[in-house]
């Protein structure tokens, strides 16, 4: 798990994928500024929209989009501070509005991360928002540093394996000196590989870059849809750009009055109670549970108890790689981001019982950005250059030692974790931008604000402290009482009939929403495929 929260991928697609393969046997650069249209061309740049390539390693890989969908590249300064100098191009893509008589403009996404690439995750999750494609280009990006936009790199493959392997939770101080060597050594090729660009990363970088993206798309305002991170680079867009504010959705809400620590904090909250959930459906289901334990704290005390044995003796996951302490846990936090995967979760966490490793290895790998060929994305080295190039807080040995037990006990299977997490920025070539982002945006447009009380990664106080801050009668609250990273792709009809008809029709919902998500369980898992030789 990272400080921040990574989105996950459409359930559906991310299903499919670990289904197949639980067949397997074996910040200075940023210049702050209020108002401005923040383009440095005398005129918008003219997009050259065509065919989509296949998408790049560093994207993730996978299939071409097909053809309703188009690419192009957007060139941005690197440094706004030099705005002639040199440019960064900008992948993007774009699916045209079905109903070409009653378009209303683009509507622009952001997924998360940070480190998500648009590019690839739009396409796939296109069908949740078919109704706005009717009257929107849907739109969406790779922001700098990630994907194809002149992604950060760090290590290699083989390099990585060996970075997702080591004991994330060090006990001893040759374990602690092997933790910090690795980070160090991390850090070292990051700064490497990509040092030139690491300064320029940050997110008021990458809001500015919405602003010349708005330009080239020729609408007057931007219209928006922000996920996870999203909502954080949405809102200092929106502190910058107050005017330019369209009609705009936050959907599960990074905290912006919380700082690195107090995140990791929340969000070690936040995956105790998406556990305990989990935990609680089990225990309601009865027999039919394939988990031992009666109750929560019998269900969950197994889990600590699979983490322990992980730690000492790691058991077969995929190919030749082993489940360790470290890889069951982002298993388990990535299966929780959406409650259609807690079956997937509840048969790993069985599996893991018996010594088979391969579906939490499968889950902690799609976390990971690692794909079945052993190939990772850029989206987790992108992550960690975004958030040491927006926050200032940095951790020695000693400090982050100190927070431990708090960390604990937010979340017994968590906690030590994400407490440990706080060191990721440690040593990093670059200092952070803020303690918190300002989101305040005076003057700017309705912005509907969503907030789960399910939510693992972004807790729901995210939302009432967005709110907040984005200042008197900008931010819109609306409360999803369900599970899950994200309300909207929840399919939840309340919260999608409110949220379509915002955006489609400018109809604000009243303040202090509620949507109730049906109380029913997951869907049945299917069969398990036949055990398959072929390695993930």
């Amino acid at each position: 798990m990272t400080g921040k929260a990574l989105r996950a991928t459409a359930a559906a697609t991310l299903t499919a994928t670990l289904l197949a393969t639980a067949g397997c046997s074996d910040g200075s650069g940023q210049t702050e500024s209020t108002g401005g249209t923040g383009s440095p061309q005398a005129a918008p740049q003219k997009l050259d929209w065509k065919t989509c390539p296949p998408p790049t390693t560093a994207q993730g890989g996978g299939e071409t989009p097909s053809k309703e969908w188009q690419c192009a590249t957007l060139k941005v300064p690197r440094d706004y501070a030099d705005p002639g100098g040199e440019q960064i191009e900008l992948a993007l893509i774009r699916s045209p509005a079905k109903d070409k008589s009653k378009r209303l403009g683009s509507l622009v996404y952001n997924f998360g991360g940070p480190g998500g690439s648009g590019v690839t995750t739009l396409p796939g999750a296109a069908q949740d928002y078919a109704a706005l494609n009717q009257r929107y280009d849907l739109v969406s990006f790779d922001p700098r540093g990630v994907g194809a936009s002149e992604p950060v790199i760090c290590e290699s493959n083989q390099q990585l394996d060996k970075y997702y392997a080591q004991d994330s939770t060090p006990s001893t101080p040759a374990q602690e000196k092997d933790f910090v060597d690795g980070l160090q050594a991390y850090t070292k090729a990051c700064e490497k590989n990509s040092g030139a660009l690491l300064p320029y990363v940050g997110t008021t970088n990458a809001a500015r870059d919405m602003d010349v993206l708005r330009q080239a798309l020729g609408d007057e305002k931007l219209n928006y849809f922000g996920i996870s991170y999203g909502t954080e680079l949405g809102g200092v867009y929106a502190h910058l750009f107050p005017d330019k504010v369209g009609r705009t959705v936050f959907d599960a809400v990074v905290d912006p009055t919380q700082t690195a620590e107090q995140g990791a904090l929340g969000q070690a909250k936040g995956f105790q109670l998406a556990l305990d959930n989990f935990a609680q459906d089990c225990v309601d289901r009865g027999d039919a549970c394939q988990l031992q334990g009666s109750t929560v704290k019998e269900i969950e005390d197994n889990i600590i108890k699979l983490q322990q044995r992980l730690e000492k003796e790691p058991i077969p996951g995929i190919g030749d790689r082993k489940l360790t302490q470290s890889a069951a846990t982002n298993g388990i936090a990535q299966a929780l981001y959406s409650k259609e995967l807690w079956p997937l979760l509840e048969q790993g966490l069985d599996e893991a019982e018996g010594g088979q490793g391969q579906l939490l290895m499968a889950l902690s790998d799609n976390l990971n950005g690692r794909d079945q060929q052993g190939n990772y994305s850029n989206i987790l080295s992108a992550n960690t250059a975004v958030n040491c190039a927006d926050s200032k807080q940095r951790f020695d040995l000693a400090q982050t030692k100190a927070k431990l037990p708090q960390f604990k006990a937010a979340s017994p299977v968590f906690g030590e974790f994400l407490g440990w997490a706080l060191m990721s920025c440690t040593g990093w070539p670059v200092g952070g931008a803020w303690n918190t982002p300002d989101v305040s945006a005076p003057g700017a447009g309705p912005i509907l604000v969503i907030g789960g009380t399910g939510d693992p990664a972004t807790p729901y106080e995210g939302a009432q402290h967005m709110v907040e801050r984005l200042g008197p009668g900008v931010g819109v609250e609306m409360t999803y009482q369900g599970e899950g990273h994200g309300a909207y792709n929840s399919g939840d009809p309340c919260v999608q009939k409110a949220v379509d008809g915002f955006l489609l029709n400018g109809t604000v919902p009243p303040a202090k929403t509620v949507c109730t998500a049906p109380s029913a369980p997951p869907e049945t898992l299917p069969a398990t495929p036949p055990a398959s030789s072929a390695a993930g």
